[in-house]
């Protein structure tokens, strides 16, 4: 990355600090720079760099691919809210480390409703008469002429070029307008509110005193449920994200010796790269762990040692271009071959994971594949004799199981890795599935290695199996079948990748 020297640092630091300027007004960096303050800018060079530049405008842009999926949504949320305004951010840049950030990725409800994925983005919904007028504000290209472009630190030469205006207009379909003077509108609007909030503050700031918690809240809720039921359009993202994911865990598997020579950060990185060149990213902090590390349900530090012996618990997905993300897990046999007790705990869990996937069909309660999973889970326990005398009711009515099962098996999935999580108890885990709905079926077993109420011969034994599946209108289909699960096949696909 090509550093910013301290008179960069001190435009940028100026532009932020500057109050709003209309078109055409001069920049508080310019400003500056002519009573000057930055003797490296002079007025010649100010000159040169407003001049000689091509017209870049783009006029054969055709919509994106969700553009018509988008406008159906926002016609539902419109028909929810007659009269209000509404307004959903996609978020700012956050700091990482001094003048760098992270990289930037919109809010799921924005990205949602409008297939727009830059910075600063704001969607409004405008009551009429006749339901909402929608408006998408955005920044608009770096103005040339006060020279933005170069003396911002977000100035296309720094961050790259910007749609225009008019180009979004032709990609998003709807109507475009410059966000830096959205918060004065709103500051001046009247009528009833709701507000998407958490995203931006500057927004939120404008707004403070038209919305209300109570209001705010039952509108979350709203584009929480929304997303619940996935479209045509969704369900082919998620099967591209499992794709992709399937591919990143072959990748992972080729390179095992290479980790055995390094750590779990080897793991880690081969997937993230299939993520990069394949979408936008990873859908979550990739688990990558080796040995007594699995038994960790969010072990995302991902620099233990890798042995061969050991099992590898990787728990990772892809995240499309579009933001939609798989989420798979298989635990796999570092040497490429289960031992006698990793491949009865492996069972086990592959046996409760079958139940629980057969449980997931249209009208059944959403927790009966949970139910189903975990009640494989507790007979197997029961049978190794980890309970002592109880029988499998009484263990599952005192939830005994859980020292070992630890977690739910499963969630909602889709833009969010725990999809729709802000829905009310009974759209969610007290609801029924529908088609469309996309779940997750992920039993575990996990053996501490201090725990002494096993046998030591499980101890540091961690497994868990995880797929994405699809409510049918029939049944369901396994977004991720494309990657073995029963343990003989397990095998007999790493040895085939790994020649």
């Amino acid at each position: 990355m090509t550093e910013r020297t301290t008179e960069d640092q001190a435009h940028e630091a100026a532009e932020l600090e500057a109050p709003e300027t209309t078109e055409g007004e001069q920049t508080e960096a310019i400003k500056q720079r002519k009573n000057g303050l930055y003797p490296g800018v002079s007025d010649e060079l100010a000159e040169n760099m407003k001049q000689g530049w091509a017209d870049t405008e783009r006029h054969d842009l055709e919509p994106v691919a969700q553009a018509a999926h988008a406008a159906r949504r926002r016609a539902a949320l419109s028909a929810a809210f007659p009269g209000d305004r509404l307004v959903i951010p996609a978020g700012n840049l956050k700091v990482r480390a001094n003048d760098t950030d992270y990289p930037f990725r919109p809010s799921s409800d924005y990205a949602y409703l409008t297939g727009d994925a830059t910075e600063d983005g704001v969607l409004v919904l405008e009551p009429t008469e006749n339901g909402h007028d929608a408006t998408a504000y955005l920044l608009p290209r770096s103005d040339r002429e006060n020279g933005e472009f170069w003396l911002s630190g977000q100035g296309e030469l720094w961050v790259g070029r910007r749609n225009s205006l008019t180009e979004n207009e032709r990609l998003l379909g709807l109507a475009v307008k410059d966000v830096r003077e959205l918060a004065g509108a709103l500051k001046e609007a009247t009528g009833p509110v709701r507000l998407l909030r958490g995203y931006d503050a500057g927004i939120e700031a404008a707004l403070a005193d038209k919305v209300t918690a109570e209001r705010d809240e039952e509108f979350r809720v709203f584009l929480s449920e929304q997303r619940r039921v996935k479209d045509d359009w969704e369900i082919a993202e998620l099967r591209f994200a499992c794709e992709a994911t399937g591919r990143g865990f072959e990748d992972v598997v080729k390179v095992l010796d290479k980790a055995e020579a390094t750590s779990e950060r080897f793991i880690e990185g081969t997937f993230f790269l299939r993520a990069r060149v394949e979408g936008n990213d990873v859908g979550y902090g990739s688990i990558c762990a080796s040995g007594p590390h699995a038994t960790t349900l969010h072990w995302v530090r991902n620099d233990g040692a890798v042995r061969s012996g050991d099992l590898l618990l990787l728990d990772a997905g892809v995240e499309t271009r579009h933001f939609y993300t798989a989420d798979v897990t298989r635990t796999l046999p570092v040497g490429g071959r289960f031992t006698p007790v990793q491949r009865k705990v492996y069972d086990a869990v592959y046996d409760a994971q079958e139940a629980g996937i057969a449980a997931v069909v249209p009208g059944a309660p959403y927790r009966a594949f949970h139910d189903a999973a975990q009640r494989v889970l507790t007979e197997r326990l029961v049978s190794w004799g980890l309970l002592g005398d109880l029988d499998v009711e009484k263990v599952l009515e005192l939830g005994l199981q859980r020292r070992w099962t630890l977690h739910g098996t499963g969630h909602m999935l889709g833009l969010d890795v725990h999809d729709c999580a802000a829905a009310r108890t009974e759209f969610y885990v007290n609801g029924d599935l529908e088609p469309g709905v996309v779940l997750t079926v992920e039993p575990g077993l996990y053996f501490q290695s201090d725990d002494l109420t096993v046998p030591e011969e499980y101890r540091g034994i961690g497994v868990r199996i995880e797929d994405d599946i699809l409510v049918t209108e029939d049944g369901n289909e396994n977004l991720s079948a494309g990657l073995p699960r029963q343990a003989d096949e397990v095998e007999a696909w790493m040895a085939g990748l790994k020649g």
